[in-house]
């Protein structure tokens, strides 16, 4: 992903999961059971992580451009992890939990992406 992708996939993750976090703290209480709460928590809170981590990828893409490959993964495991976690709140299909694995190792992934790239990073400083 180029910085600007980075930056842009980032500020919408950031903004919905402000908005959604605000949602689920005055809102959710007499909608949805007390755990169906603590998962919404689970998906505000990776959403969260995970923009300010593509903030930092794009900070570091100017110097390190192959540290911009976790961006992706990074995307898409938020969108299908807390995506579906979501889902499973609003529509309480049980079901639904069965995609969030999905995201979750999209997101490992990028991580290890991450991990690789710095390991095998023989750029000169900065």
């Amino acid at each position: 992903m180029t910085p600007r992708a980075l930056v842009l996939a980032a500020a919408v993750l950031g903004a919905t999961g402000v908005a959604l976090g605000a949602f689920g703290a005055h809102a959710l209480g007499g909608l949805v059971r007390p755990d169906r709460i603590v998962t919404f928590e689970t998906a505000v809170r990776y959403q969260l992580v995970h923009a300010v981590a593509l903030l930092a990828l794009a900070a570091l893409a100017p110097h390190r451009p192959r540290f911009a490959r976790a961006g992706a993964p990074f995307t898409a495991g938020v969108v299908v992890f807390s995506g579906s976690l979501y889902l499973l709140v609003a529509t309480n299909v049980g079901l639904l939990g069965m995609i969030t694995p999905v995201g979750g190792a999209l997101l490992v992934i990028g991580w290890l992406l991450l991990v690789w790239e710095a390991w095998h990073d023989r750029g000169p400083p900065g």
